[in-house]
């Protein structure tokens, strides 16, 4: 993703009014009895948005056209902070160390992925953070948070490198915030001017970025 994808964050202004979330595909054959037998043909979910809602002004319209052109369209990738979900925890509450789990250690592993789960009861999901934001991380072992000298946080891979590895059968766990990868989903954006200040939306289709 290194090669085409840009370390940037799209207007947080804008990005603050835009709308979407998570997206599935699920196949459903529905037999002569009437049953259904239903697979997901996706392990992973994957995010969409449309931005235009946040263009409220000709110069929020403006700072997207730019930011779409130095993107090149659809060629290149960046983050988009998704209000609703950008923390390891509820979005209205900061986050903290024990917020997920992260991994267990076995007296030898140092490194270990950032990640969130959904749900718990019937079959949690576990997705992977790979865009935390700069400086956000707290990572505590076995519940003892560790000093930010005590590990390090890659913010392009959401990779954790703790300094000295965890004891067999500690619980690592971290909170954080974190962007999602995207990229525009289209290679052109159209504006009706009059219709834009007569109060039409022009839309920004974005797609999530899937490792």
């Amino acid at each position: 993703m290194a090669d085409d994808f840009h370390e940037v964050l799209f207007p947080l202004d804008v990005a603050l009014r835009g709308s979407g979330g998570p997206q599935r595909l699920t196949e459903i054959v529905t037999l002569a009895s009437g049953r259904e037998h239903r697979n997901g043909r996706w392990a992973h979910s994957r995010r969409r948005y449309d931005a235009g809602f946040g263009i409220r002004s000709l110069d929020a319209l403006h700072a997207v056209i730019a930011f779409f052109e130095e993107r090149r369209g659809r060629l290149y990738g960046f983050r988009y902070r998704d209000r609703v979900d950008f923390r390891s925890g509820p979005p209205g509450q900061a986050p903290g160390p024990f917020d997920q789990t992260i991994g267990t250690g076995d007296g030898t592993s140092v490194a270990f992925s950032l990640a969130k789960t959904y749900g718990g009861a019937f079959a949690p999901y576990h997705r992977a953070i790979a865009k935390p934001v700069a400086g956000s991380v707290r990572v505590a072992v076995a519940g003892v948070e560790l000093p930010a000298s005590a590990f390090a946080c890659d913010a392009t891979t959401g990779l954790v490198t703790l300094a000295k590895a965890p004891a067999a059968n500690a619980t690592v766990t971290a909170g954080f915030a974190f962007d999602v990868p995207v990229r525009f989903d289209t290679d052109d954006l159209t504006v009706d001017l009059a219709a834009f200040t007569a109060g039409e939306i022009p839309k920004v289709p974005l797609v999530e970025i899937v490792p």
